[in-house]
């Protein structure tokens, strides 16, 4: 029994070239699975983090759980209610800016993901239409 460099047994009707062949044969396999499936979850897995850093960066999360609190802690005598107010207008306008960047965002990564699967099928349909 003869090993090759892969640590497979070449005996016999097995030599390198069907070995070599059995591999050609499984790329489309092999590229599928990594088009479809293997690669969405990376870019699920980043557009997460993604997310997540977009979020902390425009503190869109701080801004709701401190809504109805002034905007710089001003708390002095007759001017809290003022504060309080000013505070919900300028949150209201931030957060209004920061959701409509997060929807730009989200639709930007759907449009690349959406772009990302179908990218082989136009291809595809490109060369032989």
């Amino acid at each position: 029994m003869i090993f090759s460099a892969m640590g497979v047994a070449i005996c016999g009707e097995t030599s390198y070239t069907k070995l070599v062949g059995n591999f050609y044969l499984s790329l489309p396999f092999v590229f599928l699975k990594f088009w479809f499936l293997e690669a969405p979850a990376g870019l699920f897995a980043f557009f997460g983090s993604l997310n997540n850093a977009f979020l902390e960066l425009f503190s869109l999360p701080l801004l709701v759980k401190t809504f109805f609190k002034p905007w710089k802690n001003e708390y002095r005598q007759g001017l809290v209610g003022f504060s309080i107010g000013m505070g919900m207008f300028i949150k209201s306008i931030v957060i209004t800016v920061d959701l409509v960047l997060l929807l730009m965002l989200l639709s930007a990564e759907v449009v690349f993901t959406l772009g990302f699967i179908f990218w082989p099928i136009g291809a595809v349909l490109f060369l032989f239409k």
